[in-house]
């Protein structure tokens, strides 16, 4: 319909009497009507928003395309057109209307505003002095307020409340754990105050750090004298101390002093304990006459001394274990932190200060030093009792192997007791001086014995075995050896250590074997040596601490040997006839001037080299029997197979000699030619290959 519309309507601009915009006016004549619609319709863009929005709007409007509508549509759209402007200029008037009405209230506004303005100015200059007033007044208030608040944390602080200062110093107070807070509390006011001394006026801080000196002195008193009647109350039968008097001393430590005196106080307590504890072990009652059916009295083994003693010592022993074991949580756990109260106290007392300086070893806590001091000091008592019962033992008895096993004893447990205490304590002391004097006890019986046996002069043996007195004092140094081999001697110097006992315990016996020896005749008392030698070498063999004497023993045994050899050597020369053929030939050579002199020698006669020759072929065959039987006195039958067979070889080379020069002697007898003479090997047939046999 819409097409129809636009095919059938006249173009605009003809209909209504305007010239096209394309065509110059005046210039062309008319063109067919029909041809400019039809070139309008076809140069008409659909493609137009505003046309196409016409478009719809005409479809919207229900239009029929006839040519009524077609002339009326104009007019009607002008006329909707006049409406619609109507109504707008209508409702703009009221608009204005409204706009006027605004306006007025708007300056009925402005009017109430600027009274207001006026009245506000007015109420301002009549309330600016009190606002002022008010304004200063708040400030002071905050700054009272301020004040208030620094001034209640201040006194929070620094101050304390009467309730904390009757706990603190008052006895009536329990000592807990509100009374360590408080004193706390009172150490670090202290300790702040030196921010006050460091201001401009430091009068409040002096008159406060004197309040809180005065207090904590007090406390300290207060928490010296629980201690002390804690002590008093404690079982020292067990002295386990508690959790709170630990607690209690790690705190007192910041009073050196006070500290001290507590330690000296529960150091002598425990001495007088463990005194009246070592009487009744002892004795079987107490200091007081109470005898103790439960305990078996130590002096019952007084009839024997070694045991005597060890009881003695292992009771101290036992006693300063227990001792260390129940001391030692606070010196060794707690140390730490009681050094660290020492030092504090120290640094705030001057004199201490000064006294640490001039000795630099107590400037530091040592726990562990402590702990030993201490418990030293609780056995004093033990030891001087100990000292004491030890001399009389060890000066009552005159047994020389009894006198070295207690001073062996006694350096077992000094040796012991020295890692328990460390090596300064009197315990330590008193039995490092009951050793000494058991060594001297020992030495003192060692050389009355000796004495004794040189006194009486003693024949050797008659099979020159060792004599008696050496048996004895061997056996003896056995039992020594024995004792000192189980004892805590240093590796490094157990043999150093041992050599002054073996000057006292065995040289003596040796020397008087020495001057046994002196009188008897060669060989008996090289063979009287060597068999005191090897009974002293069998004895100190097995111990290695007298590696160093066997070693000087073995020396002196071959030099004695050496001396046998020899002598066996004079035996084979001297019975097999040898010696005058070598002591002729000694001074020849091998030259043939030498060896052609041979012959005219005396031993070398026919007579005389054959009896020779008789004389070695009677001694071969029991040669080594009789050898043997001259050393059949000496213990060591090893020792004698070795003397014989070093004389004999020494012998077969001396044959070998003889023989090489007789062989050359007849060479050259047989080169010369000579006659009228036996060659001297026939009349000494003997070869040293002969005589290596039936010697060997």
């Amino acid at each position: 319909m819409t097409t129809d519309n636009f095919l059938t309507r006249k173009p605009s601009g003809q209909g209504d009497g305007f010239e096209s915009p394309t065509s110059p006016a005046g210039t062309q004549p008319r063109s067919n009507p029909l041809a400019s619609k039809v070139t309008s319709v076809l140069s008409a863009s659909y493609a137009d928003s505003d046309i196409r929005d016409a478009l719809a709007l005409l479809d919207k409007r229900n239009i029929q395309n006839n040519a009524e509508t077609r002339r009326q549509l104009r007019l009607d759209v002008q006329k909707e057109v006049l409406e619609s402007n109507g109504d707008i200029i209508r409702e703009f008037g009221h608009v204005a209307e409204q706009l006027k009405r605004i306006g007025l209230t708007i300056a009925s506004l402005n009017q109430g505003c600027e009274e207001m303005k006026r009245h506000i100015s007015a109420a301002h200059l009549e309330t600016a002095p009190v606002l002022e007033e008010a304004s200063e007044l708040m400030k002071q208030k905050e700054q009272v307020e301020n004040k208030q608040e620094l001034l209640r944390a201040f006194n929070t602080h620094f101050i304390m409340s009467d309730d904390d200062i009757a706990t603190l110093t008052s006895t009536a107070e329990p000592v807990n754990d509100k009374f360590f807070s408080i004193l706390a509390r009172a150490k670090k006011i202290q300790s702040d105050c030196e921010i006050l001394l460091g201001t401009e006026n430091q009068r409040l801080g002096l008159e406060i750090m004197e309040q809180v000196s005065k207090n904590l002195n007090g406390a300290f008193q207060k928490l010296y004298r629980w201690i002390q009647r804690e002590f008093k109350s404690l079982n020292l039968e067990n002295p386990q101390i508690s959790s709170s008097i630990r607690r209690a001393l790690r705190v007192l430590a910041e009073r050196p002093s006070l500290f001290q005196n507590c330690l000296d106080f529960f150091a002598e307590a425990r001495e007088h304990i463990l005194s009246d504890s070592f009487y009744t072990a002892l004795t079987g009652s107490s200091v007081k006459g109470e005898e103790d059916t439960s305990i078996k009295p130590i002096e019952l083994a007084a009839h024997d001394p070694l045991r005597y003693v060890g009881d003695m010592l292992a009771w101290t022993h036992s006693a300063t274990v227990s001792e260390r074991e129940a001391l030692e949580v606070l010196f060794i756990s707690d140390g730490d932190e009681i050094a660290k109260g020492i030092q504090a106290g120290r640094d705030s007392e001057p004199w201490n200060r000064m006294a640490a300086e001039e000795n630099e070893e107590s400037s530091s806590f040592d726990g562990l030093r402590a702990l030993n001091e201490l418990v030293d000091r609780d056995v004093t008592g033990v030891a001087r009792v100990l000292r004491q019962r030890i001399g009389q033992v060890i000066q009552s008895h005159e047994e020389t192997i009894t006198a070295y096993k207690i001073a062996n004893l006694l350096n077992f447990y000094r040796v012991t007791f020295s890692k328990l205490l460390g090596d300064e304590s009197i315990l330590l002391e008193s039995l490092s001086t009951l050793e000494e004097s058991a060594l001297r006890q020992f030495r003192i019986l060692m050389r009355d014995h000796v004495a004794g046996l040189q006194s009486d002069t003693q024949p050797a043996p008659p099979n020159l075995h060792p004599p008696d007195f050496l048996h004895e004092g061997l056996k003896q140094l056995t039992a020594i050896m024995k004792t000192y081999e189980t004892s805590f001697t240093s590796p490094d110097s157990r043999e150093a250590d041992f050599r002054p006992i073996l000057a006292e315990a065995f040289d003596p016996f040796m020397t008087g074997a020495q001057n046994i020896a002196k009188n008897l005749p060669a060989p008996s008392d090289t063979i009287f040596s060597l068999n005191c030698l090897l009974s002293a070498r069998n004895t100190l063999a097995p111990f290695d601490f007298t590696a160093s004497r066997v070693a000087e023993i073995d020396s002196s045994m071959e030099e004695h040997s050496i001396t046998l050899t020899d002598s066996q050597y004079t035996f084979f020369r001297s019975s097999s006839a040898l010696q005058p053929l070598i002591q002729a030939l000694a001074p020849l050579t091998s030259s043939k001037e030498d060896l052609r002199v041979i012959r005219t020698l005396e031993p070398f006669q026919p007579a005389a080299l054959s009896q020779a020759s008789q004389i070695l072929d009677d001694f071969l065959p029991s040669a080594l029997m009789d050898a043997t039987e001259n050393l059949k006195q000496l213990q060591s039958s090893r020792l004698v197979a070795e003397i014989t067979e070093r004389a004999a070889e020494k012998f077969c080379d001396d044959f070998e000699e003889v023989e090489e020069k007789l062989i050359a002697a007849d060479e050259i007898w047989e080169e010369e030619g000579e006659e009228g003479e036996e060659p001297l090997r026939a009349l000494f047939p003997r070869t040293s290959g002969e005589i290596r046999v039936l010697l060997s």
